[in-house]
């Protein structure tokens, strides 16, 4: 449904639920790139980011917006001050990203973080490697705090180990190879970003680019630099030690201050 808001023509849509969606076809077209943003009560930073989306592709014509959000606070009537996709899948990170890509109308999907701005040139970074063969992949990324030991964390991003990745790095991948690896596993409550790229890379390589995306250390703020760090560590043991994502999810939701 398109109507007008602040200004600028906004297109609402619908998601049905996941049983109906697997059903649908996913739409293609030739080129370009599809932003995918998943939102739970993101009213603090969506407007900075779409702000900073909107102004590096509004000379694309191949690109398009979707946030998939489940917010219960004002982002959804943010968003629609924007002229972007807006639907509001049940909430789960894995749930509202999938969503986001079965509205997508291009070739390649890129999911990005609400909290994470990526660099000016990303667009032109992402296709430049799509067109050079890669199917998949993310950026390095650094934090918005010039702290040393948070400059050390996003310098570790560069390295190809699975302890090192993270959604924070955003991800693009072809819509064939998402369709073809089955999208984001809906029963994972946390570590989708993991198993996501596990997947990958059974089927084509993993590539990590050069440029960084910058997102935002408010949770080091809250939790502490050191503490949270030895937080995710030990979320990624457990799921290396075959922990099942109820466990995984309790511990986050009693260690971590969102």
């Amino acid at each position: 449904m398109a109507h007008k808001r602040g200004g600028w023509p906004v297109r609402t849509v619908y998601c049905a639920p996941a049983q109906e969606k697997r059903k649908q076809t996913i739409m293609k077209s030739d080129s370009g790139i599809s932003i995918v943003i998943p939102t739970c009560n993101e009213e603090n930073c969506i407007d900075e980011t779409l702000q900073k989306l909107l102004a590096i592709t509004v000379n694309y014509s191949n690109v398009e917006i979707i946030v998939a959000d489940a917010s219960t606070d004002r982002t959804a009537e943010i968003v629609s001050d924007y002229p972007v996709k807006l639907c509001r899948p049940e909430k789960g990170r894995s749930r509202q990203m999938n969503a986001g890509a079965q509205l997508a109308e291009h070739r390649t999907l890129y999911f990005l973080h609400a909290d994470t701005l990526p660099p000016e040139r990303f667009i032109d970074d992402i296709l430049e490697a799509v067109e050079n063969g890669k199917k998949a992949g993310c950026f390095q990324m650094q934090f918005d705090d010039p702290h040393p030991i948070m400059g050390l964390y996003g310098w570790f991003t560069r390295v190809p180990l699975s302890i090192c990745r993270g959604g924070d790095q955003s991800l693009f991948i072809s819509k064939d190879l998402f369709c073809t690896i089955g999208g984001f596993d809906e029963n994972m409550l946390v570590m989708e970003d993991i198993d996501i790229i596990q997947r990958i890379e059974r089927q084509s390589s993993f590539h990590i680019l050069d440029s960084h995306v910058v997102t935002s250390a408010r949770k080091y703020h809250k939790n502490g630099i050191l503490r949270l760090q030895a937080i995710f560590g030990t979320i990624h043991l457990m799921y290396a030690l075959g922990y099942d994502q109820k466990t995984m999810l309790r511990y986050y939701q009693e260690s971590i201050e969102s």
